[in-house]
């Protein structure tokens, strides 16, 4: 770089340093590539490490903690009720953002990945200029783009500081806890932020415009959870639309239209907005490269996270679809191959998905109700956590794990669990199905007792027929 000019040549520059990006860097590092990764934010993470995943991770963990006390009464097992310290918590959830950010800043520096604090906007196919950073512009031979996406407003309403609309970031901020609390959205991000306040001691309720909450989910693996929510939260308005949302000094005011068209006003004092997400490509001057937009200004990409320009390729949720960190990564990772030239693609059979409420939602492959809009030919078999040793020692029974399974050879197609530690037992489902594993392979699998790991096998076992904690099914049932 001549500092005189204020300009700077690599052979791959990344711009978005989230779990796309940071992935693209290192991974092109690796195999040898000059690397610059350009980003606002001075350490790499972006919105998962510092608004999104951790800081939400941190604060249900404390939810969990405050409803296993008050349920640890039951087992004879007595807490004085919990205190909250709110500036304790941010100051540890920063501490835990703190520390991760430094170690990827280590790993970047280390890998002699340059680092740049600036925004990038594109000038032509090989070029962008920075803004608001010391080097003016940057030349490269292929860049990936990994700016990931920002949540969708309600309409006629814009996030602000010190509104009392708010986002998933704001509402993670924790600058108090409401006496109530609106979430509009019953998908992922409202049901876990819904239920981390309402462990918080905020009433909450929450408003969906479809006719359940977690839409695309399998119908069964949702039914435990809202009838857990069902106590926890004051109300779940389903076929409920959002008229209005006026915001006054003291409070929102709120205007609901049920499916019969009937109105009901509702005040509370923070709503929070979760209706979705949409890809941040606007302001990158991608009119002057060959790069395409999808409808819903999501950067098209091809299996090998290649844009329509040959120079650019395109990572995590910026290219739409699913907007899972661990997908972001991934991609960002078969970006950076393909770039050195390797035979890399993004050819995943299984993606997990994690609902991180209480119980826990996961699931991986195939649903029943994908298998149903394909006329697919399934066999579905579940085992019931009320019949599982580990279950019952944690007053957990309430949960279960379902196989789906190709009933000609048995292969494993779709893996769903709903329960506690569900985030951790899915992995093997989704290697199972990565692997082409058999529902025998997975009965075979010899699992540690008492675990919740072996509802796993069980299920497996009902299907093949030799089930030893529930009774066998005939085989034409299977």
């Amino acid at each position: 770089m001549v500092m005189g000019e204020m300009e700077l040549t690599c052979e791959v520059l990344v711009i978005g340093n989230g779990p796309a990006g940071y992935a693209a860097a290192f991974r092109a590092a690796d195999l040898g590539l000059d690397v610059t990764l350009v980003d606002p934010r001075s350490k790499p993470g972006g919105v998962c490490l510092f608004e999104g995943c951790i800081p939400s991770k941190t604060g249900l963990h404390l939810a969990e903690l405050i409803v296993d006390a008050r349920q640890a009464a039951a087992m004879g097992l007595h807490f004085a009720p919990p205190r909250l310290e709110l500036a304790e918590v941010r100051s540890w959830k920063q501490q835990v953002i703190a520390t991760m950010a430094d170690g990827l800043l280590q790993l970047g520096a280390r890998r002699g990945v340059q680092l740049i604090t600036g925004r990038a906007q594109f000038e032509n196919s090989t070029t962008v200029r920075l803004e608001h950073a010391e080097v003016r512009r940057v030349r490269f031979r292929h860049a990936v783009i990994a700016t990931g996406s920002r949540p969708v407003a309600f309409p006629g309403t814009a996030f602000r500081p010190g509104s009392r609309i708010i986002d998933s970031s704001q509402a993670l901020a924790l600058a108090d806890i409401p006496d109530s609390l609106l979430v509009i959205g019953g998908g992922y991000v409202g049901l876990e932020l819904g239920s981390l306040y309402a462990a918080f001691g905020s009433r909450v309720e929450v408003v969906e415009v479809g006719d359940r909450l977690l839409a695309g989910v399998d119908r069964d693996l949702v039914e435990p959870l809202q009838r857990r929510l069902s106590g926890l939260f004051a109300a779940i308005h389903l076929n409920t639309r959002v008229l209005t949302l006026t915001e006054q000094d003291d409070g929102v005011k709120v205007r609901l239209q049920d499916a019969d068209g009937g109105t009901k006003p509702l005040v509370v004092d923070r709503v929070l907005v979760a209706i979705g997400r949409q890809p941040n490509s606007g302001d990158l001057h991608l009119d002057k490269t060959a790069v395409q937009l999808g409808e819903r200004g999501n950067i098209i990409v091809n299996g090998q996270q290649q844009t329509a320009d040959p120079h650019i390729f395109a990572a995590g949720d910026v290219t739409g679809g699913i907007q899972l960190a661990h997908k972001a990564t991934r991609e960002g990772r078969v970006a950076a191959e393909v770039i050195a030239g390797q035979n890399s693609g993004f050819d995943v059979r299984a993606i997990p998905a994690v609902v991180y409420t209480d119980p826990q939602i996961a699931w991986c492959g195939l649903t029943e109700e994908q298998a149903g809009k394909e006329g697919l030919a399934i066999a579905v078999q579940k085992f019931p956590w009320r019949y599982s040793g580990r279950a019952r020692t944690m007053a957990a029974a309430d949960g279960f794990t379902k196989l789906i399974v190709n009933p000609g050879d048995g292969r494993i197609l779709g893996v769903g669990i709903v329960g506690r530690n569900a985030e951790s037992m899915i992995a093997e489902g989704t290697l199972a199905i990565e692997m082409g594993a058999l529902a025998e392979d997975l009965a075979l699998t010899l699992h540690p007792h008492p675990t919740l790991s072996e509802t796993e096998a069980e299920a497996a076992e009902i299907f093949i027929g030799s089930p030893i904690h529930t009774l066998p099914t005939r085989r034409g049932d299977r």
